[in-house]
């Protein structure tokens, strides 16, 4: 006789999940129906490439994507300190660097896409190109919006604006391997501050629950910071667990406006400005004098 841990189910997409498992994520309120929970299939994508990088005096997350095939690559917000650290690993894993991605205009580190297109320029003679909202505010080669593409490879991040934090910034969504890149939109436990640089916390719950936590639980949450050494959330856990998101808008509004009291960001009067270009060197070289 079968075990329970080996006995599987078929829903009526033909998909074969283990029951075991499936029980793990039974939500309490709905004690008969699971959540969709990730196929096996988009799990071992053999010519995928992932790597979650961490840069220590930002606690900033920067993140390699890349298609073994075409060699084709991407990074998603790169920092000025750590450029020659994310090339070499790009160059170890014998990518070639397409695109240097930003979720939004930061202000608490130098953006490393102005450095990246230099040296890449260098070593290959064709420089990666800088990718950015079209309402940050911020030079780049190339702008998306609600609803654009990003292409590498076979992959395809689909962009959604989730302004508040900032009038620019978005959430690039990977719907074959189930994961959102969601910049300081919504964090893990957390969100981006709303007390500066556009923000709005009204809208910033709004866009969170409509474009974030509108995706299938078991879809991962990467943002562009953590500050206790955590490293990925899912749309489950943060629809549950976050202490911000879980308020009614009224109570998250209030929080965020009366109650939470934060420090004036130490490198935004730096940061904000080289970052309006891309982290372009001529500019840092001039205001360096």
């Amino acid at each position: 006789m079968m075990s329970s841990k080996l006995r599987v189910v078929l829903n009526k997409t033909g998909r074969c999940y283990s029951t075991a498992l499936l029980a793990q994520f039974c939500l309490p309120e709905t004690r008969f129906k699971f959540i969709h929970i990730r196929r096996q299939s988009n799990m071992v994508d053999h010519n995928f490439v992932f790597r979650q990088l961490f840069e220590k005096d930002s606690s900033t997350f920067t993140y390699l994507l890349a298609d073994k095939k075409s060699k084709v690559a991407i990074l998603i917000d790169p920092v000025l300190e750590t450029v020659d650290r994310d090339l070499r690993l790009v160059e170890d894993l014998g990518l070639f660097l397409k695109l240097a991605i930003n979720t939004h205009m930061h202000a608490d580190h130098i953006t490393g896409t102005g450095k990246m297109k230099e040296l890449t320029e260098k070593a290959s003679g064709v420089p990666c190109r800088s990718v950015i909202s079209k309402t940050s505010g911020a030079q780049a080669d190339e702008y998306v919006s609600e609803g654009s593409k990003v292409q590498f490879g076979p992959y395809t991040l689909e962009v959604r604006e989730t302004p508040g934090h900032t009038n620019g910034c978005v959430t690039y969504v990977d719907h074959q391997h189930r994961m959102a890149f969601t910049g300081d939109a919504i964090l893990i436990r957390g969100c981006g501050r709303t007390d500066f640089q556009e923000g709005d916390p009204g809208m910033l719950y709004d866009m969170v629950h409509s474009k974030i936590l509108s995706l299938d639980p078991d879809y991962l949450l990467y943002p562009a910071h953590d500050y206790t050494g955590r490293m990925v959330s899912t749309v489950d856990e943060e629809r549950r667990l976050n202490p911000r998101m879980t308020k009614t808008r009224e109570g998250f509004v209030k929080f965020m406006t009366e109650e939470l009291k934060l420090s004036y960001p130490k490198k935004i009067d730096i940061a904000l400005p080289w970052n309006k270009v891309c982290g372009i060197q001529e500019l840092v070289a001039s205001e360096l004098q």
